[in-house]
């Protein structure tokens, strides 16, 4: 099977997902039977096309360590991406034997991983596991006749960023949306050192130059197709509407106790939008609260349309400022 083995540098995650989808979308110009491109992200979280959201990431712990949502073309839970961790991608022509073979996919990193000494099993329908611990997800979707297929490798991700930033809301939250599952997960490179294995692979870096090799070496690059795959992310995946606005129907009750009293909020949401919206408390307002909550109806869930359309909230919440009330509505603390 002739493979164009593409190293894709950018740590872009919305040009990187764009360069998904562009590879699909020309898979005849690279002449090969399949692509394989290797890639990193910067700290980010990718969530499945299906997903909410709303529920997968806490949002005060992504704001407080900058760590933008990314929604990707393919479907299955959540997970977080950081310079440690190393990505690759595989494209086929779309057929009955290509298509959910995640076997055959994720075959080439799990030949390069048990060369180096480990024993990697596919677990379950996409997770390969190397000692009962998880250390790579992935996930498939069928595209412009393609089969894409993408995966995590952890090679050195910073975990404690991981747990914190994938953890539910503690709220009261009820989603239609697609739910992650958690499960133990390991870097790669603390295995190999557990058992004395490659000392010399160190960094991320290190890594993939082994990658490289071991899959014979990169044969096409990226370096024409910047602009075309920067209109892809610009359309697409840079945008609020498809990373956050394509959020399944939720239900939600916050709640936070202020100097001035008790607020909970209670709202029902669909792609983003607020549908109807409740308060309620041992507050005090000068105007009924309900006005509020008209002005809130049909608002979008961000911080700029929150604090915009009730720059008066005080006056139905006597000591709430636009901003608190924002914070409250989306989740933060």
């Amino acid at each position: 099977m002739k493979t164009a083995l593409i190293y894709n540098r950018s740590t872009d995650p919305a040009f990187n997902l764009a360069a998904e989808e562009f590879l699909t979308e020309r898979f005849p110009d690279f002449g090969a039977d399949r692509i394989m491109m290797l890639w990193r992200n910067s700290r980010s979280v990718i969530i499945g096309r299906n997903q909410n959201a709303f529920v997968e990431v806490d949002p005060d712990f992504a704001e407080k360590n900058g760590i933008p949502v990314y929604r990707r073309l393919t479907g299955g839970g959540a997970v977080f991406h950081d310079p440690g961790n190393v990505n690759y991608t595989v494209i086929l022509p779309d057929s009955a034997e290509s298509r959910l073979d995640y076997a055959g996919c994720t075959a080439p990193v799990s030949e390069a991983l048990n060369a180096l000494g480990l024993d990697v099993r596919l677990s379950g329908r996409n997770d390969l596991t190397a000692g009962g611990r998880k250390i790579s997800g992935s996930a498939q979707c069928v595209n412009a006749g393609r089969v894409l297929h993408h995966g995590t490798l952890l090679w050195s991700a910073d975990v404690s960023l991981m747990s914190g930033v994938l953890r539910p809301d503690a709220d009261k939250l009820r989603s239609k949306g697609i739910a992650s599952v958690s499960s133990r997960v390991a870097n790669i490179k603390d295995l190999l050192a557990e058992r004395g294995l490659r000392p010399e692979i160190g960094t991320p870096e290190d890594f993939i130059d082994y990658l490289l090799s071991f899959l014979g070496g990169v044969t096409d690059t990226l370096e024409d197709c910047g602009e075309r795959i920067e209109e892809i992310a610009s359309r697409r995946f840079r945008t609020w509407e498809w990373n956050w606005g394509r959020s399944p129907a939720f239900s939600v009750t916050r709640e936070n106790r202020y100097p001035f009293g008790r607020v909970r909020a209670g709202f029902d949401a669909d792609r983003g939008v607020i549908e109807k919206i409740g308060f309620s408390g041992d507050f005090f307002g000068r105007a009924p609260v309900s006005l509020l909550e008209e002005k809130l109806t049909g608002v979008r869930l961000t911080n700029g349309d929150l604090v915009a359309a009730a720059p008066d909230a005080g006056e139905y919440i006597s000591g709430m400022t636009p901003e608190a009330l924002a914070d409250l509505l989306l989740g933060k603390r």
